[in-house]
Order: structure tokens, then C-alpha cells, then sequence
């Protein structure tokens, strides 16, 4: 059993900030990566940011300049600054895991979603 619990996000005019966190029940050293990634209706889930455990940090392409991710432990934080209404999606915490024997195999984990709803 995987639990994961995201908080944060919410409401936001442009220009404003926001927060997501998003924390894990596994172990640290069971961890490939964690990160964020967002939906709009109709569509799929596209990356917003990740971060492995080594450290390698991968961000989307309308984000980069405007959002940070970090990780502490089992812990991720999406910081994201200065906001725009085309922000506006669902956010999913993702959980990439290593399971089986020897961690021979990879396998996600998602959260059930933050809203943010960036408008004035």
C-alpha cells in the first residue's frame, strides 16, 4: 500500500503564487523519482516538473522559467510563481518507484489531484 498525500494550490490571480506539496509512504531509498504533472479536460497528463533522487531535475517547457521543484526525502514541493491563467489544470503528484527483486522494475503511483485556478 502506497499513500500519498498532496496539499496546496488552490486559488490565485495572475501574477500571484502558489504551492503544492506532495509527501510518500514509501522509503527514501525505494524512490526513483517524484514530481508534478497537470491535466486540462479532455487531455492528457503533461509533465510539469520531476526530480530523481540523484538529483536530475526535468521541467516542462511553459514552466521552467516560473516554477522550482525540490525534494526533501519523501517529501516534493512545486513552488510556482507568477502564475497565468493557462496554469489553470489539475495537478498530480507522481510517484516513479522501484519495486521487485533488487528493485528490477519501475512502477507509478498517482495522487488524487490538487486543483489551482488562476484567474482574476
Amino acid at each position: 500500500q502506497v499513500d500519498i498525500v498532496e496539499s496546496g494550490g488552490g486559488l490565485a490571480q495572475p501574477g500571484e503564487s502558489l504551492t503544492l506539496s506532495c509527501a510518500v509512504s514509501v522509503s527514501f531509498s525505494d524512490i526513483y523519482a517524484m514530481g508534478w504533472y497537470r491535466k486540462y479536460p479532455g487531455r492528457q497528463r503533461e509533465l510539469v516538473a520531476t526530480i530523481e533522487s540523484g538529483g536530475q531535475i526535468t521541467m516542462g517547457e511553459s514552466v521552467k522559467e516560473r516554477f522550482t521543484i525540490s525534494r526533501e526525502r519523501t517529501t516534493v514541493r512545486l513552488q510556482m510563481n507568477n502564475l497565468k491563467p493557462e496554469d489553470t489544470a489539475a495537478y498530480y503528484c507522481n510517484l516513479d518507484r522501484y519495486e521487485g527483486a533488487g528493485g528490477s522494475r519501475r512502477v507509478d503511483y498517482w495522487g488524487e489531484g490538487r486543483l489551482v485556478i488562476v484567474s482574476s
